[in-house]
């Protein structure tokens, strides 16, 4: 009777630690572990590994001795970085330009998906919707020799100007103009496809909620207002921090695809700073790696002040 007991004890043991329950948990739900090994994988092999390569910002790196091998530097790197004019300006065209994306680009998609909405016609709506969202399936590559055939010196633009006996504007080599361009190609690009996830957004509210609104005698900016809104308000705040905690990429693809030497002081970010100065200027994996490194805390730093205004001013749940 007493090995009896011993057993039981040993057993509901067995089953009440924490590293068994969680396997019967794993083999209970394996199907949906299946399904999510992939994006591990992908996140493991593409995003965690390669932050074995962050080291080299700390060292003063020797192909011989490799990354382990090679010695500390003391920070030299970001002595040398922080020091760089060239950097400075990187990073100061780097927030004004996302800045810009955030102000003018973020709240396009919204009003576009609004407006898109108000639509009664179902065919016409599904129009505007491919209309506005086929260029995001035209990639930067494309894109961009279709903008500098077109505003280049003697390129479309500039041609309609001489045959109206007005002054060729060069768009590519005024940072303003430049810098205006910018803006306004992204919008053209992604603003329809960035609309989408508040189209599926607004799909979710209940229509009776409009037709109670309607008899209430709400007219259709009303019944935005007070219904729509406040359902696209919740994604437009988790869109916002993801946003923020982009702000210090800027744009690799688009930036680098159009910008020549005449306007680097303007909007060379720190993406293609990094890239000319590793495979251009050879100053070194350190020196680049350091500039990774930097941008990474500060997105990170951003991402959580984002995550934390948004619960405290907008009041929504956040990250």
């Amino acid at each position: 009777m007493a090995k009896l007991i011993q057993m039981m004890d040993r057993s509901s043991g067995v089953l009440r630690n924490p590293k068994n329950r969680l396997l019967k948990e794993i083999i209970r739900h394996k199907y949906f572990y299946i399904l999510l090994a992939p994006v591990v994988i992908y996140f493991a092999v593409f995003a965690y590994a390669p932050m074995y390569g962050a080291v080299l910002a700390f060292k003063d790196f020797n192909y011989a001795k490799g990354i382990m091998g090679s010695p500390w530097n003391n920070f030299e790197n970001f002595r040398a970085v922080l020091g760089n004019p060239d950097f400075i300006g990187a990073f100061r065209n780097t927030v004004l330009i996302s800045l810009g994306r955030l102000v003018i680009e973020f709240p396009v998609p919204i009003i576009l998906a609004l407006l898109l909405n108000e639509i009664s016609k179902s065919k016409l709506k599904r129009i505007f919707q491919t209309v506005f969202t086929f260029p995001h399936f035209i990639s930067w590559v494309v894109l961009s020799g279709i903008i500098i055939g077109i505003f280049s010196d003697q390129g479309l633009w500039n041609q309609l100007l001489v045959t109206f006996g007005l002054e060729k504007k060069s768009v590519l080599t005024d940072p303003n103009s430049f810098t205006a361009m910018i803006f306004l190609s992204s919008i053209w690009k992604e603003a329809g496809w960035s609309s989408i996830l508040y189209l599926a957004t607004i799909a979710s509210i209940n229509p009776e909620l409009y037709e109670a609104a309607s008899i209430d005698g709400a007219n259709r900016f009303q019944q935005m207002k007070a219904i729509t809104w406040p359902v696209v308000k919740t994604t437009a705040a988790i869109l916002l921090i993801l946003a923020v905690g982009n702000l210090m990429n800027g744009g690799f693809d688009q930036i680098f695809n159009l910008y020549n030497p005449i306007v680097y002081s303007h909007v060379d970010i720190i993406d293609t700073f990094v890239y000319r100065s590793a495979f251009l200027d050879s100053t070194g994996f350190g020196f680049s790696t350091t500039v990774g490194v930097l941008k990474s805390v500060i997105n990170f730093a951003f991402l959580f002040g984002a995550n934390y205004i948004v619960k405290v001013v907008w009041k929504e749940e956040g990250l």
